[in-house]
């Protein structure tokens, strides 16, 4: 028996998760308490879901307040189904000696409930029992008429006598409820008790009885009933309760496998942690208990369903379970009949376990599974290994013979663990070439079990080669980045040439597929280790093979040159392999391989782009493009990453029409062709067009899938370039202020760590971008600086440095540092000029419009920023020329011409508005221009008001605000305010700037007599 005062012990499970409900429970105490509220609480849920922990938690606090608990369980035993009110009768086990003495009510209730149904006659005084069975076969209750004597009222009646503090009573496993039970609840619920008594039931939906389905319902209705369903727990309670101290993986693998139900959970803990118990202890043997009482027949069903797992149909369990059934029934009318008979006894035994709620079907009733997806693993986790490994050779042979795909015998045919089969190995190879692009981990463990089944001879050494290549392709793409990067170095090691007498001159063995196989080999792990950021290994694997190999196979030679240059480019060294990559390009076009003349092309216009050689750049793209646009989708599935450096390229290059258009073909193949890696850079690339031609939601949801790629790929600065790229969007998708995209931006960074790459040094720039310069223009500095190597910022990328001197610009100006904000501008200038890029032309015009704004020149710096507008409307880059009109409008309103700066500011702040960037539309409601008819003759002080132009002229004079707020009898807040004001309405950014222009406008001392 189950007492509260046993499960109230220090070592009874944790109960998560469930403050909610036990508040609720409370309440509901409280309201019997006083005679009031619903007399019985129907606590639903799937099993394991905590039901039975939250009454025994509520059960304890309930005792606390002074209340008599009792609890029971229905069908505690085989048998107990026929026993009249075994639930009552079990909660009444605990009623003591002490408490049947000092409380009559309960003395009796305990006598109602124990009496053994006989008069004083000796004889029966049940009069009407009567019991049927629904459509399904379930017992069910149809009508109980006056049960032994009336002892269902006079139990009803006596409860009703229980005094203050009350009883709590816990029916547990209601489901399982005999008739009798049944009736008395029934009972309470239709005549609800005026006393502090409160039922609390447990029960599972699926397998409760419809007569005591209908009861429940109808109290629901009439008020007397409250319902509380549990339903899983969240993912940080099972983490904290559940998992203390487990790696995140591990609890989001749990947490997953599980459903959020805390029992489940805590039995994969058990068997799949290190530290964990063997299957037949703690949680699981909570769970795989309920298998106990089930007949050989059913338990060898269930065995075989978690065996098939997910691929479980009548028949295939039927040779599964019980093997010899129904084979031959084609042939010999006895074996038909033997096969429909034992296929009868398969279909009972499921009906059978389908009422027990251990079987469920499919939404079209055909796969058969057990109640929960982890329900399996727990079950062949409790089988003997022999039996595991019988049942796993039945399932093959059975899917073999129905024709199933080698991916579905895979599991079964490792499962089985034969010895060495170069057929078996086959069909593990298939499975895996059927898995590689949706669930590469699956593949690469299929292809391990393939190595493993593949005899270890001479005659198989080079097919041996191929698969663990293969494999090691697999970890990668599954994001075991380092793992694949390992495996490759041990291949290349076993291919070494000069190795003695090894694989690839063992007789028998292909010296020409191994020393291929070792070029490949060599190029992927290159491939790892730059996604890794070790650039230097990178290069020293890629030019010991060049060395090595002058002259390999066309493709592979330039495989490796274009893996070589790629990990200089990223490494920001591009010029070094430029005269290579051109050698390889002339080699590619003599050869007409137009995929790879493409891969070359495309690697060369990055290059050039990134250098800031447009001009070349653009031309190698166009070719390239011409080249791409011709290959199929088949075709560019091996040469995805061509998309992405020519995609890459166009953005660069600003035709972000055509870089649109390459980076949605490409994560379309990517995304079939399973090529993790390049889609998470098509889709950062992707968002980086939608983000500056003024699409700024779909740029976020682009920039927040990438993250969701690249993550589990590992690679930290991958991983911290997504993550940049999703703080600026960011930054402009929220309101001006908003922290979110700073914070995001300092992650990313901190990804990177001190790496020194491309992405590296463009999370740090991104860094800079998030940082608001008005608040901490010093900390924009060092970003920039420490990113960009110097005061010019020599080491950034060439062809958007006039972007990121902008920016720099900006800084040294709110800093106080204009001589050097001047010069700075006059840099990002004469670098826009050379590269000949409009967005870039337009950076460098807006930085250059700041400084004619700080010096107070607002005509000038009026006509500096509209064309950056203009420029940045060339490439279609809508969110910088909203940018730039937004900054051009309060100085050309400044400059006397109010409508046309009304209209600027209204382009400016639609572009925003329709692009989704609500920093941007917030800066144009700060900034909007006075009305065209407060720019009336009277110089560009005119639009001030009287107070105003007073401040300003003492501001012109060198009065801090303080000193101002003393001479005018003002408080400080409200001289900051009318600054402010000024700023805004003159568009002067600065002190300096304001008081430029109170003298070059004539207002003197006299003015502020005026005020």
């Amino acid at each position: 028996m189950d007492t509260i005062a046993d499960q109230g012990c220090a070592d009874r499970a944790p109960l998560v998760g469930r403050a909610r409900e036990l508040d609720r429970l409370d309440g509901l105490l409280g309201c019997r308490t006083e005679g009031a509220g619903p007399v019985a609480v129907d606590v639903t849920g799937e099993p394991g879901i905590g039901k039975t922990r939250l009454l025994t938690e509520f059960g304890i606090r309930a005792r606390g307040r002074g209340a008599t608990v009792l609890r029971g369980r229905a069908g505690t035993a085989e048998g107990d189904a026929d026993t009249p009110f075994q639930a009552v009768l079990d909660a009444f086990a605990d009623l003591d000696h002490r408490e049947r003495a000092t409380t009559p009510a309960l003395a009796e209730l305990a006598r109602l409930v124990e009496h053994d149904g006989r008069d004083a006659s000796g004889g029966r005084d049940v009069r009407e029992v009567r019991v049927g069975h629904d459509s399904s076969g379930a017992r069910d209750v149809r009508e109980v008429r006056d049960v032994e004597g009336g002892r269902v009222r006079r139990i009803g009646s006596a409860l009703g006598r229980v005094p203050a503090p009350g009883l709590v009573l816990l029916l547990d496993d209601l489901h399982r409820a005999d008739p009798a039970t049944v009736a008395l609840v029934d009972h309470l619920l239709r005549h609800p008790l005026r006393a502090p008594v409160l039922i609390v039931v447990a029960r599972r939906e699926r397998q409760t009885p419809p007569a005591l389905g209908s009861s429940l319902a109808r109290a629901a209705d009439s008020g007397a009933l409250a319902r509380l369903d549990l339903g899983p727990l969240a993912a940080e309670d099972c983490a904290e309760a559940l998992a203390p101290g487990a790696p995140p993986d591990t609890v989001s693998e749990l947490y997953a496998a599980s459903g959020g139900n805390p029992l489940y959970f805590r039995a994969l803990a058990h068997t799949r942690t290190p530290h964990g118990r063997a299957p037949g202890t703690g949680p699981v043997a909570v769970l795989l208990d309920e298998l106990t009482p089930l007949s050989g027949a059913e338990r060898a069903i269930v065995e075989a369903i978690a065996v098939l797992d997910g691929r479980a149909t009548s028949e295939l369990v039927a040779a599964v379970a019980a093997p010899g059934r129904g084979e031959g029934a084609t042939e010999h009318g006895e074996g038909r009949e033997q096969g429909r008979g034992g296929q009868e006894t398969i279909d009972a035994a499921l009906r059978a376990l389908a009422r027990r709620d251990l079987v469920r079907t499919d939404e079209a009733g055909r796969t058969l599974g057990l109640r929960h997806p982890a329900l399996p693993e727990l079950v062949r986790g409790a089988l003997d290994p022999w039996r595991r490994r019988e049942l796993h050779r039945r399932a093959e042979a059975a899917l073999a013979r129905s024709g199933a795909p080698a991916s579905a015998r895979a599991p079964h045919l490792v499962g089985a663990a034969t010895g060495p089969d170069a057929a078996t190995a086959a069909v593990l190879v298939e499975a895996a070439e059927r898995t590689g692009t949706v669930d590469p981990a699956r593949a690469a463990h299929w292809l391990a079990a393939a190595l493993d089944h593949l005899p270890d001879t001479a005659e198989h050494l080079a097919h041996r080669l191929e698969l663990t290549l293969r494999r090691a392709q697999a970890l990668g793409s599954a994001g075991r980045v380092a793992e694949s990067r390992d495996l490759l170095h041990r291949l290349i090691d076993t291919c070494r040439p000069d190795s003695g007498r090894g694989p690839c001159d063992t007789p028998g063995g292909h010296p020409q597929d191994t020393a291929g196989i070792r070029t490949s080999a060599v190029l992927l792990c290159a491939f790892m280790e730059r996604h890794l950021g070790r650039y230097p290994e990178a290069d020293a694997l890629l030019r010991r093979e060049l060395e090595r190999n002058p002259d390999p196979r066309a493709g592979l030679r330039t495989g490796l040159v274009v893996e070589w240059g790629a990990r200089a480019l990223f490494a920001t060294r591009y010029p070094e392999v430029r005269e290579e990559v051109d050698r390889t390009l002339a080699e590619a076009r003599l050869r007409h391989d137009e995929a790879q003349t493409a891969e070359v092309l495309t690697l060369s216009a990055l290059g050039e782009a990134y250098e800031g050689g447009t001009t070349r750049a653009r031309a190698r793209a166009t070719e390239a493009a011409a080249l791409t646009d011709a290959l199929t989708d088949g075709e560019l599935a091996d040469h995805v990453e061509s998309l992405v450096r020519l995609s890459w390229t166009e953005a660069f290059l600003e035709e972000y029409g055509t870089a649109e258009r390459h980076t949605t073909r490409g994560i379309a193949v990517a995304r079939r062709a399973g090529r993790p890696f390049a889609l998470s850079q098509l889709l950062l690339c992707s968002a980086y067009v939608h983000f500056l031609t003024g699409r700024v939601g779909a740029a976020l949801d682009l920039a927040e899938e990438s993250l969701t790629v690249a993550h589990p790929l590992g690679g930290a600065e991958l991983l911290g370039f997504s993550r940049a790229m999703r703080a600026t969007v960011l930054l402009h998708a929220r309101p001006l202020g908003d922290p979110e995209g700073l914070a995001a931006a300092e992650e990313a960074a901190a990804t990177v760590g001190t790496a020194q790459s491309w992405w590296a040094t463009q999370a740090r720039c991104m860094l800079a971008h998030n940082v608001p310069v008005g608040q901490d223009p010093h900390r924009v500095r060092g970003a920039l600086l420490r990113a960009g190597g110097d005061r010019d910022l020599s080491r950034l990328q060439p062809s958007l440095r006039p972007g990121y001197l902008e920016l720099l610009a900006a800084a040294a100006l709110v800093a106080g540092d204009p001589a050097e904000a001047e010069r700075v501008a006059r840099r990002a200038l004469t670098e826009a000029q050379r590269l000949g890029l409009p967005v870039q032309r337009g950076a460098a015009q807006r930085a250059w419009g700041r400084v004619l704004a700080h010096r107070g020149d607002s005509a000038a710096a009026a006509e500096a920023f509209t064309e950056a507008a203009r420029e940045s409307a060339r490439s279609g880059a809508g969110l910088r020329e909203a940018h730039s009109l937004l900054l051009a409008a309060p100085h050309v309103q400044a400059a006397g011409d109010g409508p046309r700066a009304a209209a600027l500011w209204r382009r400016g702040r639609r572009l925003a508005a329709d692009g989704g960037a609500r920093m941007l539309v917030d800066l144009a409601d700060r900034t909007r221009p006075a009305p065209p008819d407060a720019t009336a003759p009277g110089g560009r002080l005119s639009v001030l008001t009287p107070r105003e132009r007073e401040i300003s002229v003492l501001v012109a004079e060198g009065l801090t605000n303080q000193a101002v707020a003393d001479r005018l009898c003002l408080s400080p807040r409200t001289v900051e305010s009318h600054v402010a004001r000024v700023y805004r309405k003159t568009g002067v950014e600065t002190r300096a700037g304001l008081a430029s222009l109170v003298v070059r406008t004539g207002v003197g001392g006299g003015q502020s007599s005026r005020g």
